[in-house]
């Protein structure tokens, strides 16, 4: 039984943010494995379901993180850095992701 890529809904585009952008995401591309930045409340298995129906790809994990906002200090004025949730995305074999051209 084959399955039709479902549409995204705009749901979808709640829960992915952003795609993470750095040195080590990149590295990791190589092993079908894609950052990226969620909402603070979405579950693992409602990331898996708005990557798999954005990008159209099959995905076989997803591992998160929430990095603690911090006090930062910058010519002696006190900010805040907000919390963050991370999703790393793995993806299954012969599937890949453009993080060049967007959703």
């Amino acid at each position: 039984m084959s399955k039709v890529a479902a549409t995204p809904t705009a749901q979808d585009y709640r829960v992915i943010l952003a795609p993470v952008i750095t040195e080590k995401a990149t590295n990791i591309t190589a092993h079908r494995q894609y950052t990226f930045r969620v909402a603070r409340q979405a579950t693992k298995p409602v990331i898996k379901s708005a990557v798999e129906k954005l990008f159209g790809v099959k995905v076989t994990a997803v591992n998160t993180q929430i990095r603690q906002g911090k006090t930062k200090r910058f010519k002696g004025k006190v900010g805040f850095r907000s919390d963050a949730k991370f999703a790393v995305v793995t993806l299954a074999e012969g599937n890949s992701i453009d993080m060049q051209t967007g959703v």
